[in-house]
Order: structure tokens, then C-alpha cells, then sequence
């Protein structure tokens, strides 16, 4: 039964098999009760991220409980709330990471990994906080461990992702060097605050971090690639430098001296965000409630928008993101 006065039934967008952008279509699914601890979300927008093009192909699949359908994270209004709920009340505006099912018009999620909108921002530009800034938060900051006045190196810098972590590093005092594919991306890099944008298709990265910082290298370097990368990164990166992999876009083997690990002393670890626990996701929802959301309401930093679909165009969305041409972020208007 549907929570008092909202409709039994909603729009979603589904994976009707697993394959090309036009296997996304809308379906009619029933209303998400929120569970003890959750509040319902009147998704108004909601975001478009890797994962999701992946679990799409097969490749991704939603942990044990997850919804099947789409979607890591939306913003919108809270239209009910289950047993237990302290914080939120009906008519909060909130953005929230998700398990899954954020392509549809409502989406329930635990209190504790919404947070607020931030002041001043329309519900698309909400949508694109919570998988990136999430994301850029554990890996930079507390799996890379990343410092005031250390060196920073982005792979993929005109991504979603690539463009928060550049933010973020230069807000907190570091020197941000990024990765892109063509001349506007690295423009786009530049204009973020990295101190050098350098187009991997005719420049190497290698080369430039260790021109950039008197051979001394990166001291963190957040890999969404892999592949060949990997051995390249052991090069560029500092003595105790950090790498830090978060997807492995040319592929998940690779040839690599790893005497430089030793020699070098260096740290690659690597995370996924979406199977880890409720918990985990609220402590790392505090912490950007303390320190990254005081930015975001003195846009000081802000999310990097690229194109908006409304949801029933969401294999737009992910043919736009495919194409490899996108700059920041794509999102869903719900609406």
C-alpha cells in the first residue's frame, strides 16, 4: 500500500535485457514504501554515471537488495518517511546517494546518505552531487589521504568526477594537474583551477607531472583508467605517493614493474562505493555536510553541468555519455 496520499503506482525507466542505450525504457512499477530509517524521495531530478551504462550491459549488477533499476543518485522533495526517522520531514529538500532506482519518479533511501540541497541550487545541479562528490571525498581525501600543498593528478578531468576532485583538490590547497582527450576538456580543466591540463592524445602525462613539480611527482593520482596507466602512474607518481583506481575504463590487466612499488614506497588501493553499508555512506555523508558543503553554498565549488534529458529520454543520456564527449555532468529531469 502506497504511503497516504500519493499514487500507487510510478514511472521508472528499466533495463528491459542487457545491451545498448535503447534497452532503457519507461515502465510502470509500483510506489517504494520506505523501510524503518528511510524517507521517500518525489525524485525531481536524478543523475547518469558510469556504473549505471554498466550495469546496463551486464557488467554491474545491483548488490543483494538493491532496486534492479537505475540510478545512484537524485534530488527532489521528501513525501514520507518510515518508522525511526529523526532528521527529515515531508517537504524537505534533499539529495541523496542510492542503491539503485533513481531513474524513476520516486526513490527511497536511509536518511542518514541524503543530505540537503544546497542553497541556491536547482534540483538537476543536487542530482549531480552525491555519486561524484561521494566518490571524490573516499578516494582523494580519505583513502589518498590527500594534503594541503601536495600535488594531485586526475585522470579523466573533464568527467563528472574528474571535475569535482579538481575542485575540491585546489579548495583545499593542493596543486591539481589533470588528464583529457581534446583541447576544450583541457580547457575545461584549466578554467576548474588544475595548474596544467595535458591532452593524453599528444602529450605525456609522465613527462609533464615530472616537469610540473621539479621531478619530485604526484603524491596522489586518482585513476578511472587503468590499463596501460597503471605502470605509467607507478612512474609519475611521488616517493609515498598514493594511487588511488576507481574504474578501469581501458581495461582491468595491465604489465607493470612493481619494483616501484617498493622502491618508491607507493600505496594503490582502489574502492566501489555502491555495495558498501548504509553506515559507511552516512559517515562519509557527515563529513561533506562539514566540509564541502560550506563550498557548494559559496559556490566556491559546484558541480560542472553538460546536458539535461527529461527521464524518459534516459537513452539519450546514456548514448551522450558513451559518446565520450561530455564535459562535468549528465542528468535526468524527472519533473
Amino acid at each position: 500500500m502506497a504511503p497516504l496520499g500519493l499514487p500507487g503506482m510510478m514511472t521508472a525507466i528499466a533495463i528491459t535485457e542487457h545491451g545498448g542505450p535503447m534497452v532503457l525504457k519507461p515502465q510502470m512499477r509500483p510506489l517504494p514504501k520506505p523501510k524503518e530509517g528511510e524517507i521517500l524521495i518525489g525524485v525531481r531530478a536524478a543523475g547518469v554515471n558510469r556504473p549505471d551504462v554498466a550495469q546496463r550491459m551486464g557488467t554491474y549488477p545491483p548488490p543483494p537488495g538493491a532496486s534492479d533499476l537505475p540510478g545512484l543518485e537524485v534530488a527532489g522533495e521528501v513525501v514520507a518517511t518510515g518508522d525511526g526517522v529523526r532528521r527529515w520531514h515531508r517537504g524537505d529538500h534533499v539529495t541523496a546517494l542510492t542503491q539503485g532506482g533513481g531513474y524513476a519518479e520516486y526513490c527511497a533511501v536511509h536518511e542518514t546518505n541524503a543530505l540537503p540541497v544546497p542553497h541556491g541550487f536547482t534540483f538537476t545541479e543536487a542530482a549531480a552531487l552525491p555519486e561524484t562528490f561521494f566518490t571524490v571525498w573516499h578516494n582523494v581525501f580519505q583513502r589518498g589521504a590527500l594534503k594541503p600543498g601536495e600535488t594531485l593528478l586526475v585522470h579523466g578531468g573533464s568527467s563528472g568526477i574528474g571535475t569535482a576532485a579538481i575542485q575540491l583538490g585546489v579548495a583545499f590547497g593542493s596543486t591539481v594537474l589533470a588528464t583529457a582527450g581534446t583541447e576544450a576538456k583541457c580547457a575545461a580543466c584549466t578554467d576548474l583551477g588544475a595548474a596544467r591540463a595535458i591532452n593524453y592524445r599528444d602529450e605525456d602525462f609522465v613527462e609533464i607531472v615530472k616537469e610540473m613539480t621539479d621531478g619530485r611527482g604526484a603524491d596522489v593520482i586518482l585513476d578511472m583508467v587503468g590499463g596501460d596507466y597503471i605502470d605509467r602512474n607507478y612512474e609519475a607518481a611521488a616517493m609515498d605517493g598514493r594511487i588511488v583506481q576507481i574504474a578501469f575504463l581501458a581495461g582491468v590487466k595491465a604489465t607493470a614493474n612493481f619494483s616501484k612499488l617498493m622502491r618508491k614506497r607507493l600505496t594503490h588501493t582502489g574502492s566501489t562505493l555502491r555495495p558498501r553499508s548504509t553506515a559507511f555512506k552516512g559517515q562519509i555523508a557527515t563529513e561533506l555536510e562539514a566540509h564541502v558543503w560550506p563550498l557548494l553554498a559559496a559556490r566556491k565549488v559546484a558541480p560542472v553541468m553538460d546536458m539535461i534529458f527529461p527521464l524518459s529520454e534516459a537513452w539519450r543520456a546514456h548514448e551522450r555519455m558513451e559518446e565520450g564527449e561530455h564535459i562535468g555532468k549528465i542528468v535526468l529531469d524527472v519533473a
